[in-house]
C-alpha cells in the first residue's frame, strides 16, 4: 500500500503569465534538485484537466524505503512551501492521504521530526538491514 503526498492552491481567478513563469521555475528548481533519481518528485497534474478554480493540483507517491522517506518528504513540502510563497493568496490544502499537514508562516509545511538527525540516521539504518 503507497502513502502520497497532495497539494491543491484554488482561487477565483487563474495564473497571470509572470505566476506561471514563477511556478515553473520553482518546479525547475526543485526537481532539478531533489536527491533521488529513483523517487517520485514534486509532480503538478495537467492545468487542463484541474477543477474549476484549481490553479495548481499535483501529488507525489512517498517512497518505501524508511531511510529515504523523511528526506523525500521534507524535500516536497519544502517545495510547496516555495510554491505557496509564490502564490499567497490562494486557498491552498495539503495533505497526506487522510492527514492534513497545517501551514505555518515563519516554517511552511513541515511534519514533526522530518528535520530530526537521530530520526533520520534510525531510518537509515533501518533500511540498510
Amino acid at each position: 500500500m503507497s502513502v502520497s503526498l497532495y497539494y491543491t492552491a484554488r482561487r477565483a481567478t487563474p495564473l497571470t503569465g509572470s505566476e506561471s513563469g514563477a511556478v515553473t521555475r520553482v518546479v525547475t528548481a526543485r526537481q532539478a534538485s531533489f536527491p533521488y533519481e529513483d523517487e517520485e518528485s514534486l509532480y503538478l497534474y495537467d492545468a487542463g484537466a484541474a477543477e474549476p478554480g484549481t490553479v495548481l493540483d499535483g501529488s507525489t507517491k512517498m517512497p518505501f524505503d524508511p531511510g529515504r522517506l523523511l528526506p523525500v518528504v521534507a524535500h516536497v513540502l519544502d517545495s510547496v512551501t516555495e510554491l505557496r510563497r509564490t502564490l499567497p493568496d490562494a486557498d491552498w490544502h495539503v495533505h497526506m492521504d487522510d492527514l492534513d499537514i497545517e501551514w505555518d508562516e515563519v516554517g511552511g509545511y513541515e511534519l514533526p521530526g522530518m528535520r530530526d538527525p537521530d530520526l533520520l540516521a534510525e531510518l537509515a539504518a533501518e533500511s540498510d538491514r
